[in-house]
């Protein structure tokens, strides 16, 4: 049976880590905006996204990493592009105000593309996109960062397992949402299988060396998603963000650059307004005509509904906005820890669970 998860209020839990990081130094703002990017894949049960991340970014803040207090500077050349350099600052503070930009340059030009350089770990990055759609656009983002997954024919880590997300705005349904990595299995995802004592499936992480291995404990990097396929989408996403800021990770990490192991992402977030491209209501109408055709088709198996990307997690969100957030014993733990050393009271717990 697998481990008890507490389960905790939405709200409770969000001020839980809002107040933890601003234990830890940053700003209440920025401390919230962290929380929100948290929270939200918590609610949409991406909890390896979620707040399971507190702990690791703690550590990022704590070692000077990430920086708390980041001056971050927009650039720009031309109406539609701007390039933000984060100054190392918490992923979801550089990405948040990487997507609010983009949507405004959308608004003037049609298009609006923000690249983020030294940022730190970016989070869910449906979270943005979904930001985007929320304004009525289309969303687009990428990432890169630190090489931690196989390429094909290489021994080792080579490439990032480096994310894409594409959101796009609907009238009365949730957004059209994909939010995929690189890779077959994201490395929070390794940890909650060696939490819960589960074996990994097959193919989709490595030990150090490159061997294939189903053993979470021996489990070292995932995988690429389609093999050469997802190896090869990482490295493009790599030129994508990191090459065209000129602030290069996977050169870096693989040459004699004494900073090239210190932890950084970068990223890049393009918001499309429909209404340059011709007829937004059009557009809108046309989408969820697709959508329509989509979910009438026959089903392969009258027990199984047919969804699009984003709607599962979109109902699961409803239901733990509802219900509350279930949390690993683990992470439970490690946030009252946090808690304690920083004086910050617990929420009131609602009860427990054994549900994955």
């Amino acid at each position: 049976m697998p481990p008890a998860k507490t389960v905790i209020p939405a709200g409770d839990l969000a001020d839980l880590v809002t107040a933890l990081f601003t234990g830890a130094g940053t700003s209440p703002e920025h401390a919230r905006t962290i929380s929100d990017v948290l929270i939200w894949a918590g609610l949409r049960g991406v909890d390896s996204h979620g707040v399971s991340r507190v702990p690791r970014y703690l550590e990022l803040l704590a070692s000077g990493e990430a920086n708390p207090r980041p001056d971050l500077q927009v650039t720009s050349s031309t109406p539609g592009v701007a390039v933000l350099d984060a100054d190392r600052a918490p992923g979801p503070v550089a990405l948040t105000e990487a997507a609010a930009e983009a949507v405004s340059r959308a608004r003037a030009n049609g298009i609006g593309a923000v690249a983020v350089r030294r940022t730190v770990h970016t989070g869910a990055i449906g979270y943005y996109t979904s930001k985007i759609a929320e304004e009525g656009l289309v969303g687009i983002a990428f990432v890169a960062g630190m090489p931690n997954m196989g390429y094909t024919g290489v021994k080792g880590a080579a490439v990032a397992t480096s994310p894409l997300s594409i959101a796009v705005p609907t009238r009365e349904r949730p957004p059209v949402l994909l939010d995929m990595a690189t890779a077959t299995i994201a490395l929070g995802k390794i940890a909650q299988y060696r939490n819960s004592g589960k074996p990994l499936p097959e193919g989709a992480a490595a030990t150090a060396d490159g061997v294939p291995t189903t053993d979470p404990g021996l489990a070292k990097m995932p995988l690429p998603l389609g093999g050469a396929k997802g190896a090869g989408m990482s490295l493009l996403f790599e030129m994508l963000t990191s090459v065209l800021v000129q602030a290069p990770i996977l050169a870096s990490f693989h040459g004699d650059d004494p900073e090239g192991r210190v932890h950084r992402q970068n990223a890049l977030i393009i918001a499309l307004d429909p209404a340059a491209f011709g007829d937004a209501d059009g557009y809108a109408e046309t989408v969820a005509q697709t959508l329509d055709a989509l979910k009438g088709l026959p089903r392969a198996d009258e027990a199984t509904e047919i969804s699009y990307p984003g709607e599962r997690s979109a109902a699961t969100a409803a239901e733990r906005s509802r219900e509350g957030i279930p949390v690993a014993g683990k992470v439970w733990k490690e946030l009252a820890a946090a808690a304690e050393r920083t004086g910050v009271r617990l929420p009131a717990v609602l009860g427990d669970t054994v549900r994955l």
